[in-house]
């Protein structure tokens, strides 16, 4: 075998096990990143067997965490940003508070010195960029307003983090409690943090005023030459160097240097082209992501301290969501946003790992704290899915307790929207780009319409305007069955997501063998399973667009000239 393969090794074993332990995980109906967590505990250095390198494994995922941080950018504007600042940096900055007074708390209870339950709450209190990413995309909840909160709220997280990080090492014999404090030069920790806020400060401008001209310039000229490996090459290039760059020159965490490159790289024509060239790449190093947080886990922690493993697990999925939920109620959003903002925060991850290490370096944190904040890390990150399952029927629960108050702000998913009697109507599932245009044909040609729809702000724009609405997942049968499919004339699945769209079809022809059902679809496989379960008609986009296309071309030589 030859030397130096430890790179090879690390991406084989690591993607080859992720992708079998995965598939067995998807099997047995669990998320899929259950599968990525095992696979790297297969492959860390408490089970027997191959031991892959902890420290390339970690690296590898660093470049997982920069490319979806650019794609977020890439969806981002400074505009979104702007909006979301409101909350966003109040609601980041109080539960950091409230989960490092938590975590804090409960370490004082078992009897730890004040500074290692400073760190320990402190690595509790930031969400896993990679898992807050990955669950947003998931459920098509990026681009809408409570994905924009989350996503602003990181930021603010990860900033605060970028100055705990500076901040521990000058604070290290205060908390150690050695020297009584003599070790603390107040003159020089005033000149790190107001030198790491100059940093931040300085690099954020760069970005947004030299940065939004040349990124996007450059982008141009690289498309212009017609090279696809080029403009790749190009995409790549502007989000590792610009991540690399901030963490090199200005201290800035690369994930929050790579969401900077990619807000600027959004100002270009081409930023929807970037973002499909990256996707590749982020997917397969994100999974690296949760295997090398695997690798890291010692599970003789569970045996050794269950108590405070389950403690730990309470601060961050409960105490955390119940905190970011409170926050947001408080600035008068509705109750989908703050459950949806508040379990996407539930779990911690990438600055975590890296709080702890650093308390280790500099004597503040034990072995068994660091552990504690992994096996919390693990528990979070496999819970995390399975809490966003439950947060419709958790939404339900509080709309109804909350009819009996009059006049209450945040509204509710009454059914009474819909019309007393419905029948001959159209069902539209999803209201998104494509849902829109065929909603409003719809209401142009006065069709009774009903939609269904995840996202609780649409919901409620179309409440406003007079159209019924249905919230919730159509995929869930007594969400679709709020629609009434069994009386209607027509369904149309508007939603993108394959496995969505062929469980609204079943259902709803289930409920209606007679409805007329149109579904859309990105590959010819789920165009066949869509008609195997019902559909009347299943369109393929890019199918059709060369249809339409190719009429138009050939209209060009049938049509006689004026």
């Amino acid at each position: 075998m030859p030397h130096h393969t430890e790179l090879i090794a690390a991406l084989a074993v690591g993607l080859t096990l992720a992708f079998f332990a995965g598939l067995l995980a998807t099997r047995l109906r669990l998320p899929p990143l259950v599968g990525y967590l095992l696979a790297g505990l297969a492959v860390g250095p408490f089970t027997p067997g191959f031991i892959a390198d902890a420290s390339i494994a970690a690296q590898l995922s660093e470049i997982g965490v920069i490319l979806l941080m650019f794609g977020v950018g890439l969806h981002f504007s400074v505009a979104d940003l702007l909006a979301v600042r409101r909350i966003a940096v109040p609601g980041a900055l109080v539960q950091i508070v409230v989960a490092t007074l938590l975590g804090l708390g409960a370490t004082r209870l078992w009897g730890w010195p004040f500074g290692e339950g400073l760190v320990f709450g402190l690595a509790l209190s930031v969400a896993s960029t990679v898992v807050l990413l990955r669950a947003l995309e998931e459920r098509g909840a990026l681009d809408t307003q409570k994905g924009k909160i989350a996503v602003g709220w990181l930021v603010v997280e990860d900033l605060v983090m970028v100055l705990a990080l500076v901040l521990l090492p000058a604070l290290a014999p205060l908390l150690r409690g050695t020297d009584g404090g003599a070790g603390l030069d107040a003159g020089a920790l005033t000149v790190s943090i107001l030198l790491t806020l100059g940093k931040v400060a300085l690099f954020v401008t760069l970005m947004l005023v030299a940065g939004r001209r040349v990124i996007p310039w450059l982008l141009a000229r690289v498309a212009a030459l017609g090279s696809r490996e080029l403009f790749t090459l190009a995409v790549l290039g502007t989000a590792l160097g610009i991540a690399y760059g901030a963490g090199v020159l200005f201290d800035v965490s690369f994930a929050l240097g790579a969401f900077f490159a990619g807000v600027v790289a959004s100002e270009s024509r081409f930023s929807h082209q970037a973002a499909e060239d990256a996707l590749p790449f982020q997917d397969a190093f994100a999974v690296l992501f949760f295997v090398s947080v695997g690798m890291l886990f010692n599970p003789a922690v569970l045996i050794q301290a269950p108590l405070l493993v389950l403690a730990t697990a309470l601060v961050v999925v409960l105490g955390k969501t119940v905190a970011a939920f409170l926050i947001v109620l408080l600035f008068r959003y509705t109750i989908g946003t703050a459950l949806a903002v508040s379990v996407s925060l539930a779990q911690i991850g990438e600055f975590s790992f890296i709080l702890a290490g650093l308390g280790r370096d500099l004597d503040l944190l034990s072995e068994q704290g660091q552990n504690l904040i992994l096996a919390g890390a693990i528990l979070s990150i496999t819970l995390n899915p399975f809490l966003f399952r439950l947060t419709e029927p958790v939404e339900a629960a509080l709309r109804r307790a909350r009819r009996t108050r009059p006049g209450s702000e945040f509204g509710d998913d009454h059914t009474t929207d819909l019309p007393a009697a419905l029948e001959g109507h159209a069902v539209l599932v999803g209201y998104g780009r494509v849902g829109r245009v065929i909603g409003e044909a719809l209401r142009a040609h006065n069709v009774p319409l009903v939609v269904v729809e995840q996202d609780d702000d649409l919901v409620s724009a179309l409440r406003e305007q007079r159209v019924p609405a249905v919230y919730g997942d159509g995929a869930r049968a007594h969400v679709l069955r709020r629609a009434h499919p069994e009386s209607a004339r027509l369904v149309v699945v508007a939603t993108p997501d394959p496995v969505q769209a062929q469980l609204i079809v079943e259902h709803a022809r289930h409920a209606n063998p007679d409805v007329r059902i149109v579904a859309r679809t990105h590959d010819d496989h789920t165009r066949a399973e869509l008609e195997r379960l019902g559909a009347d008609l299943a369109l393929f986009g890019e199918l059709e667009l060369a249809r339409s296309m190719t009429g138009h071309a050939l209209g060009a030589f049938t049509e006689r000239p004026a």
